[in-house]
């Protein structure tokens, strides 16, 4: 698995098979537009198919503030340490930024606790109709 925090050479080809169960998820050239916008990016490519398997973003201030608002890793190749390794990565990435936060399944606060994070509460909106990024 090869990690990266460069767009170079990424393509939407290569981001194909994300967002799982959502009922309107964006499509690759809105995710690589994602990326793009993104204050930090990780990527875990896998050189054998070339594509990505997973990734994380954080939205920064560049000061005090960071939010995470995904983390994904493609079915496949889930539970072989890929979260894991983008969370750690990412979190290095954000160590001189005071605060940073995510919101997150229940179910996904264990994985999180393990990192070091802690449970906190938060307030969100969605609005579901823009959720494929797109008009």
């Amino acid at each position: 698995m090869i990690y990266k925090d460069s767009l170079d050479g990424i393509t939407p080809d290569m981001l194909s098979g994300f967002f799982v169960d959502w009922p309107n998820p964006p499509s690759p050239q809105t995710h690589l537009k994602l990326l793009e916008n993104s204050s930090k990016v990780i990527m875990a490519v896998d050189p054998d198919v070339n594509r990505v398997v997973g990734f994380i973003t954080a939205i920064s201030d560049g000061v005090l503030s960071a939010y995470i608002p995904l983390l994904e890793v493609l079915p496949h190749y889930q539970h072989k340490g890929i979260g894991k390794n983008l969370v750690n990565t990412m979190l290095k990435e954000l160590d001189d930024i005071y605060m940073i936060d995510l919101c997150c399944d229940d179910s996904l606060v264990p994985f999180y606790k393990k990192m070091g994070m802690v449970k906190s509460n938060g307030m969100l909106k969605r609005n579901f109709g823009r959720q494929s990024g797109t008009i």
